[in-house]
């Protein structure tokens, strides 16, 4: 049944392969400058850019793009819009208490600013802010909802808690032994539309945006900072550019100069060396199937369509699309030694199998659906489970990456920070302690990789285990770091 429901996926992202991208731009060229160069053509980098022009009209932005808009893990994600800004009501209380009630203000804000930017700019993206439901899975789940719950009232958020029964009544699932209902907080976007939509917002303000042109290297200058331009990698609208050698570089010969830039690679290898070691690479993979039938549709419930996920250290998340499709992710985060990003690793045979099985223990009433979509995509982990900010060189660079796993919201709020960074003016923002401070670096190899593995292992292990955590990730829990997708 599982190779059945598999065999005529398509290795492709269903949100990006449906066109609608806007049109491509050529790459960078020799001599080519600009008084802001934001590096990256995600949603970090074209909210840097709208917010800029926002800011100033007159602004001279030019964004270098390795592949094409939403080519990373800005087009292939679940499309989960999330107000949290510390990975969880719960995270940033244990980090960030004494600024916990500022940081749930500013990402409720957040989210307001950009359903408010979306309806004045007529970008239709289905935005649909309707909360979501974490289910309980396991015995242990059901009192840490409980304890979820309680925090979220404490917030002011609206959430119902439910037990087996109301869970099960709500989306018919055999797995669910109760859930916790957010009901207003975040909720659902088309991830595609969205990015595709700020490309033609940031365009229309003003901003250019070079295609096909990874950055791969960065010096500065008395005068400003130069950036080095390589060669497409294999063909970057396909590839995305993801590794570039330096000897493509030197062969292209194209340099650009800025006073100001803003690094938004995320994922990717930064061009600024400094941060790569916050940055571990983590490859999270999804299925999409094909539409339901309204019987179908009947047989799981799930009236309000809101989004799903599980309550597990390996959780999948699950959301309906707009056209009646289920789309599937999550639970198996896979790092590659050195941390390598390579478009050969956005597909995996055996994660795609493990998904589909965990579908079909989830909704068995749905036997015989079929796939029709497959991919897999980079997210930028840190070890703190937050993003990272910070400047370089005198302050003319700034830099926010490393939004793991919840940056479809909350990298407007990172562009905004880079952006303030940049302007060398405290702002609210950048007073904040999740901002002045970085967090701890990953090992370097060859100890990273089996530091992961074990990690993963344990959290593997406490799953099994009734939720306990162990010496190892106890350990990790004291100093507030961890791994995560």
């Amino acid at each position: 049944m599982i190779e059945r429901s598999l065999v005529d996926a398509e290795p492709a992202v269903f949100w990006t392969s449906r066109g609608g991208a806007p049109a491509p731009q050529p790459p960078a060229r020799d001599g080519d400058s600009a008084d802001l160069v934001i590096v990256g053509g995600g949603f970090t980098g074209l909210w840097a850019a709208v917010q800029a022009l926002q800011d100033d009209p007159g602004a001279d932005v030019l964004i270098l793009e390795a592949s094409s808009p939403g080519y990373g893990a800005s087009g292939r994600n679940g499309g989960f819009v999330s107000e949290s800004l510390t990975h969880g009501i719960g995270h940033g209380r244990a980090r960030w208490p004494a600024d916990q009630a500022r940081l749930i203000e500013l990402g409720r804000r957040n989210v307001a600013e950009i359903a408010k930017t979306l309806d004045e700019a007529g970008i239709d993206a289905d935005l649909r802010l309707i909360g979501k439901t974490t289910w309980a899975t396991a015995p242990h789940h059901v009192g840490e909802l409980a304890g979820l719950a309680a925090l979220y009232e404490e917030a002011g958020d609206r959430v119902t808690l439910l037990d087996a029964a109301a869970a099960r009544a709500d989306v018919h699932s055999p797995t669910y032994l109760g859930g916790l209902r957010i009901h207003e907080s975040g909720g659902l976007v088309d991830p595609a539309a969205l990015v595709y939509g700020l490309a033609r917002l940031a365009e229309s303000l003003g901003a250019r945006r070079c295609d096909n042109s990874p950055v791969v290297g960065m010096k500065a200058d008395k005068s400003g900072i130069e950036l080095t331009v390589g060669a497409a990698a294999g063909g970057a609208a396909a590839g995305g550019g993801s590794v570039t050698s330096g000897a493509a570089a030197g062969a292209s010969g194209v340099r650009v100069r800025a006073r100001r830039v803003l690094i938004a690679t995320n994922a990717y290898p930064s061009p600024l060396r400094r941060i790569r070691p916050y940055v571990l690479p983590v490859y999270d993979h999804v299925l999409v199937t094909e539409p339901l039938s309204a019987a179908q549709w009947d047989a799981i419930g799930w009236s309000e369509r809101q989004g799903l996920t599980d309550n597990g250290n390996q959780f999948h998340y699950y959301r309906p699309t707009a056209d009646g499709r289920i789309l599937w992710g999550g639970y198996d985060a896979i790092y590659h030694f050195g941390g390598r990003v390579r478009a050969a690793y956005e597909q995996r045979a055996a994660t795609h199998r493990l998904l589909a099985r965990h579908f079909f223990a989830t909704f068995p009433q749905l036997e015989g659906l079929r796939f029709t979509h497959r991919w897999g995509g980079v997210i930028d982990s840190t070890s703190r489970f937050t993003p990272i900010f910070g400047t370089a060189h005198g302050g003319r660079v700034a830099y926010a990456v490393g939004y793991t796993g919840l940056g479809v919201a909350s990298s407007r709020f990172g562009a905004r920070v880079a952006l303030d960074l940049l302007s060398g003016e405290p702002s609210e923002l950048t007073e904040l302690a999740m901002v002045r401070r970085r967090g701890v670096p990953f090992p370097p190899e060859p100890v990273r990789w089996p530091v992961v593995a074990f990690t993963r292992q344990q959290m593997i292990r406490a799953d099994a285990n009734g939720g306990r955590r162990g010496a190892w990730l106890s350990l990790l829990d004291r100093f507030g770091v961890g791994f995560d997708s």
